[in-house]
């Protein structure tokens, strides 16, 4: 537990700093993120992890990556042309290795492309929103997450005892869950409170409820595919807490909750 706590007020600590600086040191940041999931992702699917069609999916993660808006360059590919591509090139391995790379490990792949890629790249636009208000969107969803993840911890160690998914995660409690919600909420409520009017109550009581529902089901759906797999953590890059992907499956599907949805308030 000593050492989870320190690597994670460290991490936490160097993550939010670079994020207050902005600019390409924090889109590298997060790129270099996503490539490392992408990496985690190939290695749990047991497939070669510097392989051809994987070394595909690095590709488009850095084409989503890619600081094109602050180097003023325009993408090459709009969303959904470069979406579509991205799934017609991994289709097309399957046909040059003849099977040898067959459909379901192309779909694989692709998926955790757009899983990783997607969620990663959602981070990034939110800390570079057009308000200029980008540091305090990102701390406040950041905020939401980690306070869910602490408000179901210790609200599960106390009150659990009913049950919440045991065939995916038997650790996990519904008391545990609701005391995540609240706590994400008095999170996103805080926030509100001290933003000067860039955030209304009914706004944040939205954001941090979403952030901790959504958060847990990232969490779930993350412990879902390492039990198909037989593992216990997606990397050992975190000490006391396994990877990129074990320490940001709530952040890869918050942020793009978020962004689809129009939630936050500058849409």
């Amino acid at each position: 537990m000593k050492i989870r706590l320190i690597t994670g007020l460290v991490a936490g600590v160097f993550f939010l700093g670079v994020c207050l600086i902005g600019g390409i040191g924090y889109q590298g940041l997060l790129m270099a993120m996503a490539l490392v999931g992408y990496y985690e992702f190939v290695r749990m699917t047991k497939m070669p992890a510097f392989g051809g069609p994987a070394m595909l999916g690095y590709i488009c993660i850095l084409y989503m990556m890619f600081p094109w808006s602050l180097l003023n360059w325009s993408m090459p590919l709009e969303t959904m042309p470069a979406l579509w591509l991205m799934m017609f090139l991994f289709l097309a391995v399957t046909v040059f290795t003849k099977n040898d790379f067959p459909v379901g490990q192309a779909s694989l792949l692709f998926l955790g492309t757009m899983y990783i890629g997607i969620g990663f790249s959602s981070i990034a636009t939110t800390r570079f929103t057009p308000d200029g208000h980008g540091v305090f969107w990102t701390f406040l969803m950041l905020a939401a997450i980690w306070s869910s993840d602490a408000g179901a911890y210790f609200t599960g160690r106390r009150f659990g005892n009913k049950k919440l998914w045991p065939a995916i995660s038997p650790n996990k409690t519904v008391e545990g869950a609701l005391g995540g919600i609240a706590l994400a909420v008095v999170a996103a409520v805080l926030f509100a409170l001290f933003s000067d009017g860039l955030l209304s109550l009914g706004r944040a009581i939205l954001l941090g409820a979403s952030a901790a529902v959504v958060g847990q089901l990232g969490d779930l759906i993350q412990s879902a595919y390492k039990r198909v797999y037989g593992i216990k953590d997606s990397g050992k890059l975190l000490p006391g807490h396994g990877g990129i992907l074990d320490r940001c499956d709530s952040w890869v599907v918050v942020f793009p909750f978020v962004h689809i949805l129009m939630l936050l308030p500058y849409y």
